[in-house]
């Protein structure tokens, strides 16, 4: 049998890091902080030894999971509902991804990935039902509306998304101060401020339209931003725990009046 090479190894490393990921948001979505390396093993359908070789304790899991998940979550606000996807589902399957451990400082890795761990998971089934809701979604909604379509839908097929956004709204308060602190940061940063931008430019054009100017302070605009999400994850919690997130995201939108 013919040894496997360096890069032979390093694939099989990145794909089982991103297997590991995923089950881990999985199983933290029905038992939070009380999840446990065993757990995390069972998920992934994977020796308990095998879980513990790549993480030694449910902390260190957590906080990758979390930057890799902020490393994929600006994607919703950039790409139109209606676009044709990027790569197609065999290839999105089909290519290994390129996972970084998070240094022990707790900052954010050097060249963390934009798409780790998105290949585990989906099918091309829930691919295109994605986007024919989205095509759908994109003709009638508003810019926030569609987005936050978008992004409900984003969470239905990828956990990790939804547990950022989660815990996000928590202040990272799983994790200790010196890990939660930059995550804060860079979710401020990367996910607020987009947000806080688009929810700003729909309502200048709706005063534009009605000939009224009330400019928000920057302050209250990240505010708007982390209420807009808060109401998103708090709606989104029953339907994702039955399933049925993707069906009924324009259904919440429509609720939230968004």
């Amino acid at each position: 049998m013919t040894p496997r090479t360096k890069e032979q190894n390093e694939e099989i490393r990145l794909r089982r890091l991103a297997q590991i990921r995923k089950a881990a948001a999985d199983v933290f979505l029905n038992k939070g902080p009380l999840l446990e390396i065993r757990d995390v093993a069972a998920q992934a359908e994977l020796g308990y030894g095998t879980v513990y070789h790549y993480y030694s304790n449910k902390g260190d899991l957590l906080h990758d999971l979390l930057w890799d998940a902020l490393e994929r979550t600006g994607e919703w606000l950039e790409v139109p509902l209606n676009a044709p996807p990027k790569v197609s589902p065999e290839a999105k399957r089909d290519a290994p991804p390129k996972v970084l451990c998070a240094s022990a400082s707790g900052e954010a890795p050097t060249g963390w990935p934009l798409a780790a761990a998105a290949d585990i998971g989906n099918s091309a089934a829930a691919d295109s039902r994605s986007a024919s809701l989205e095509t759908a979604a994109g003709a009638e909604l508003s810019p926030v509306a569609a987005a936050s379509v978008r992004l409900l839908q984003l969470w239905a097929e990828d956990h990790a998304l939804f547990l950022l956004h989660k815990l996000a709204g928590e202040g990272f308060a799983a994790l200790p101060e010196a890990r939660s602190a930059p995550l804060t940061a860079a979710f401020r940063r990367e996910v607020l401020a987009p947000i806080a931008a688009l929810l700003e430019s729909e309502r200048a054009a709706n005063e534009a339209a009605a000939a009224v100017t009330n400019a928000a302070e920057p302050p209250y605009r990240l505010q708007r931003a982390e209420m807009l999400l808060a109401a998103l994850v708090g709606c989104a919690s029953l339907s994702l725990r039955r399933g049925m997130l993707h069906e009924e995201a324009r259904d919440i939108v429509r609720f939230l009046k968004l």
